[in-house]
């Protein structure tokens, strides 16, 4: 998600809470998404992929259509397993060409059956994904407090990105890794003013001694 940060406020039971400015108030599962998921760390490697996969299908389309339409990919693609997904044959690609529980879009369903393949060539090398995509950041969140608007891609989303594309890789381009990367908390977006937005550490005070 990189649209603007500037903070949106809500009130509840008489407090008020900031929400990054993106978030449509009126939608609870979006709400629910931005609350309890967006830019949390992930290591789980099925929930990666399955936010790998989301973030893909949503290229030229809203979040919010692929948020809505999450529980029918759950199905659709046997619960983001990507050993499952990685033997889909043609048979079953076609199908899920019919189902309008996901984006029928022929492209991007090979696309979802390829990268499962590609994952597991990750988790062998690697061990698991997590290992593989924590290493870019040395294991640790980038977190940024962002005052103005965020940018698209970034040179650690372009550095991700072409070597997820030289691994077999499809649907991974920069814009859309770095919207994956906020999402799975490796790079933490959340705005100054967000209730989320982690908090500035300040270094101790050094003591004086006469």
């Amino acid at each position: 998600m990189t649209e603007g940060p500037e903070p949106r406020t809500r009130r509840a039971r008489g407090v008020q809470r900031g929400r990054c400015h993106w978030v449509p108030e009126h939608d609870p599962l979006y709400v629910r998404y931005h609350d309890e998921e967006w830019g949390r760390p992930v290591h789980e490697d099925r929930r990666l992929f399955e936010m790998l996969i989301l973030e893909g299908a949503q290229a030229g389309l809203s979040w919010s259509t692929i948020l809505h339409k999450r529980a029918g990919y759950r199905r659709a693609f046997a619960n983001f397993d990507p050993r499952k997904v990685a033997r889909f044959d043609a048979r079953r690609r076609a199908a899920l060409r019919r189902d309008p529980r996901i984006v029928r879009n022929r492209l991007k369903i090979d696309a979802t059956v390829t990268n499962a393949q590609a994952f597991l060539a990750v988790q062998r090398e690697f061990g698991s994904f997590d290992r593989y995509l924590w290493s870019f950041v040395e294991g640790k969140p980038l977190v940024n407090r962002p005052r103005a608007r965020v940018p698209a891609r970034t040179a650690l989303s372009d550095r991700l990105s072409k070597d997820l594309l030289k691994r077999g890789f499809r649907f991974v381009g920069s814009t859309i890794i770095y919207a994956f990367l906020q999402a799975v908390g490796v790079v933490n977006d959340h705005a100054r003013g967000c209730f989320l937005c982690p908090p500035v550490r300040r270094a101790p005070a050094v003591r004086r001694f006469k």
